[in-house]
């Protein structure tokens, strides 16, 4: 009888190649706004979100970002003591402050969506148009699949 165990090819492993991949990809498109705004890629998908208009609070925003608590409250404590993000009472919850992007804040992320969006451009311009629809198909499903398997794992 065989214990051979089953081998690992980092290089075929999804999670692995999605990893370097959206490692990549935040680091060239970093590139542009870290230059001329001197943000980190947590900064900017703190902009981002608080860009879309809602306050919220730190908790919600590591949870629509899938990032780690740590790094939400750097960039925010960073991107507060910059004047961009200001945090307010939530009248809901006296223990927790909603984020909100200053009119600074709106100001530079004004500035950097078209970088970001011409960024993103540039990624996907050896896709056809099919194949940029195929491919953020197939991304929700992997999404949607993962968060099902972590709410299993949850339950």
């Amino acid at each position: 009888m065989s214990t051979k165990k089953p081998a690992l090819s980092l290089p075929e492993y999804l999670p692995y190649r999605l990893a370097i991949t959206s490692n990549r990809v935040s680091r060239m498109v970093a590139r542009a706004y870290r230059a001329r705004f001197g943000l980190s890629i947590w900064e900017w998908r703190t902009l981002a979100i608080l860009g879309e208009g809602r306050s919220i609070t730190a908790q919600d925003l590591a949870e629509l970002a899938a990032m780690d608590k740590v790094a939400v409250s750097r960039a925010v404590k960073s991107l507060v003591e910059r004047g961009l993000v200001e945090r307010v009472a939530h009248a809901g919850d006296g223990r927790s402050r909603l984020l909100h992007l200053t009119l600074a804040g709106q100001d530079v992320y004004q500035d950097v969506v078209p970088m970001a969006l011409d960024a993103e451009a540039r990624l996907l311009e050896r896709l056809s148009p099919g194949e940029r629809a195929q491919l953020a198909g197939l991304l929700e499903k992997i999404r949607v699949s993962a968060q099902d398997l972590l709410d299993q794992s949850e339950g």
